[in-house]
């Protein structure tokens, strides 16, 4: 059986983009290039935040700490965030502007209330696997392609995840866009994601490569 090529599209959705509750600088700017590059892949897969109201990462759920305060929960650290991608919301919706080809699957992460899930593959303690992994092994793909939001979090855990999984991993560098909570995350980001193997490339190397 011939090996497959995925692409994965890292949480297109209203929220992460402009006018949204954790809106991405520039973060509609690579739905362009989802469209586009998806012509180039076998399998194609795209994740959606979908979170609980009383979802963990909230601030608004921990009412003495404010957004991008770093807290522990359960013995792990979390990052508040603004309460986004709430389950059937419009801002958990993918970005009107994607055309998601036909057959597209579609992951869903964050749906515990208890614990995030930045990863495709896992929540943030590997508790839960999202299914993705047997799903890409069961397509025969040898080879994952990430690009999405936000570099420095959903799109870094899930190459990190991918490789340890086994797969050959390519981050698509400039089909991404960051959060940038800190300065300097999105270039600690991609030194974390190089030293676990992971390649940094461009859309213009994925066509290329296909001629």
């Amino acid at each position: 059986m011939a090996q497959k090529k995925a692409l994965i599209l890292v949480d297109l959705q209203n929220d992460f983009c402009t006018g949204g509750k954790l809106a991405v600088p520039q973060g509609e700017d690579v739905i362009r290039l989802a469209n586009e590059l998806q012509d180039y892949f076998d399998v194609i897969v795209a994740t959606q935040d979908w979170h609980p109201k009383g979802h963990t990462s909230f601030a608004d759920n921990h009412p003495e700490f404010t957004v991008g305060d770093t807290i522990m929960i359960n013995g792990m650290t979390q990052v508040l965030w603004p309460a986004h991608c709430i389950q059937g919301s419009e801002g958990a919706e993918f970005h009107p502007h994607l055309k998601l080809h036909e057959g597209v699957s579609i992951f869903q992460k964050g749906i515990e209330e208890k614990i995030d899930s930045y990863s495709a593959f896992f929540d943030n303690a590997h508790l839960r696997a999202t299914g993705l992994g047997d799903y890409l092994r069961g397509q025969h793909v040898k080879e994952v392609y990430i690009m999405g939001l936000a570099t420095d979090y959903c799109v870094k855990y899930s190459s990190l995840d991918a490789a340890h999984l086994g797969f050959t991993v390519y981050v698509i560098e400039d089909a991404c866009s960051g959060v940038e909570l800190f300065q300097g995350d999105i270039a600690r980001a991609f030194a974390e994601m190089r030293a676990a193997g992971v390649k940094i490339i461009s859309s213009q190397d994925v066509v290329k490569a296909s001629q």
